[in-house]
């Protein structure tokens, strides 16, 4: 248990809302499929957070080509990116939580990326789709929308999806209102071991008063996000950093070079750099002015 929280009221009055665990697993699915934002795609990745399309609950598995379900996965979600998000729920209370599940979702992702054909997963979204009244079109387009993504066709997501599996770029989530230790460093341990495919664990705490419930998530395991950003250059930006980085000399020789293109009629792009953090212009595809361009990088 990590204590109470309080929600402050009109005139500053504070209401004080203790940890209480949730009354049945059922109750946290139910509510995982109902908002599926509780999976806290923001602290996956605070750069492009995840958002979420719900397949189905109690997606069935096979273990065999044609073969009936033998395992049933709690939910099955897509990502925005067509990612496979297949979330296993547990209380804290239940003992499973601490080492079974592990060979059980394992065995979901292991057999998934087989026997889970993109055709089934979309037959399986449509189908719940129409038990709801929704559009299974404009689910996904609104997905995509939200990414404000270039491609919104409907059709090029399932084709990621299938190449997500092909790839065996899937994630798995644990979800509890509380990860035990146990959990923790196995999760921690398979998010290293496992790539492409990612491991992650989700701790949903409920608290709640007389009058309100609040549910608080916070994710275990994420990969660390390293903003990248690329400098605009330009000649005159390029040559003043060159100079100072190396000498006026050199700088005169890349100058001479430089020239030397653009009398030939080469075109000249300063879109260039690496991940050390050098920069240079690239000259329509010639290797050669990379190579020596980078000599004083």
């Amino acid at each position: 248990m990590s204590g109470n929280i309080y929600l402050i009221q009109e005139g500053d009055t504070l209401v004080e809302m203790k940890e209480k665990p949730y009354d049945s697993e059922d109750l946290l699915q139910h509510l995982l499929a109902k908002c599926p934002n509780l999976l806290a795609g923001d602290q996956m990745d605070d750069i492009a957070p995840r958002r979420w399309l719900l397949v189905s609950r109690e997606a069935s598995l096979p273990s065999e080509e044609d073969g009936g379900g033998r395992w049933s996965v709690d939910h099955l979600f897509l990502d925005q990116d067509g990612i496979p998000t297949l979330v296993e729920v547990k209380r804290s209370s239940d003992t499973r939580i601490r080492r079974e599940v592990v060979g059980q979702m394992l065995d979901y992702a292991a057999n998934a990326v087989v026997y889970w054909p993109e055709e089934t997963i979309r037959a399986r979204f449509e189908a719940r789709c129409e038990s709801q009244g929704l559009d299974p079109v404009d689910e996904v387009s609104e997905l995509r929308r939200a990414e404000k993504s270039e491609e919104q066709d409907v059709e090029a997501f399932w084709s990621q999806v299938k190449t997500n599996l092909q790839a065996g770029r899937i994630r798995l989530v644990f979800v509890a209102d509380e990860i035990p230790q146990e959990l923790k460093r196995i999760v921690e341990f398979l998010k290293i071991q496992m790539d492409p495919a990612e491991v992650l664990a989700v701790e949903i705490k409920q608290y709640v008063s007389d009058d309100f419930r609040t549910l608080v998530p916070r994710v275990i395991g994420q990969r660390a996000k390293t903003p990248t950003t690329r400098r605009k250059w330009d000649e005159t930006s390029f040559f003043q950093a060159l100079e100072a980085r190396c000498s006026i000399e050199d700088a005169g020789v890349a100058r001479r070079i430089l020239s030397w293109a653009a009398d030939k009629g080469l075109r000249i792009s300063w879109g260039g750099g690496s991940r050390d953090g050098s920069f240079f212009p690239v000259v329509d595809q010639q290797g050669m002015w990379y190579t020596l361009i980078a000599v004083w990088t």
